[in-house]
């Protein structure tokens, strides 16, 4: 058998210390909508559509970091929960565009000033330039090419 390559170690592993923050930042979180009932996952959802508006469910999806099945079975019960409201693409009719009803702004609104009151806590604790530093480390970090280079291509 091949020797295994060297891995780091947790404490520094890239994909643990995501999830390490992930919980640091979403603990506070959850709590605050634990009080509604209502799950992050809902809320990712209403928040995207209340900031893009009317959206596609594919390009929902993506922007709310969900799995189009998931989402989909999402929007039923958001939908008989009266947050959302989906209706047929006019320019193609195999798809559908979500649309965020008054009541799932108000969700929205429910929730505004703890969630910006946590922020703020965590930027002062962080630092309001190192929090922006973090956030476009984060985003230059999702827009790497990660695919495999093969062999015929040059390599940096």
């Amino acid at each position: 058998m091949a020797p295994m390559p060297p891995l780091r170690r947790t404490a520094r592993s890239l994909p643990i210390a995501l999830l390490r923050a992930r919980e640091r930042v979403m603990g506070p979180i959850r709590e605050i909508l634990n009080e509604s009932g209502i799950s992050e996952q809902k809320f990712r959802v209403l928040r995207v559509v209340e900031e893009s508006g009317p959206m596609e469910q594919t390009a929902l999806a993506q922007q709310a970091c969900l799995l189009l099945p998931s989402l989909t079975r999402m929007l039923r019960a958001m939908e008989e929960e009266g947050l959302l409201s989906r209706a047929s693409d006019p320019d193609d009719g195999r798809k559908s565009i979500v649309t965020i009803t008054d009541q799932g702004r108000q969700v929205i609104q429910d929730h505004a000033g703890d969630a910006a009151a946590l922020f703020s806590d965590f930027e002062a604790r962080f630092g309001k330039q190192r929090m922006e530093d973090l956030l476009d480390m984060l985003e230059d970090l999702v827009n790497l090419d990660m695919q495999k280079k093969t062999d015929g291509e040059k390599k940096d």
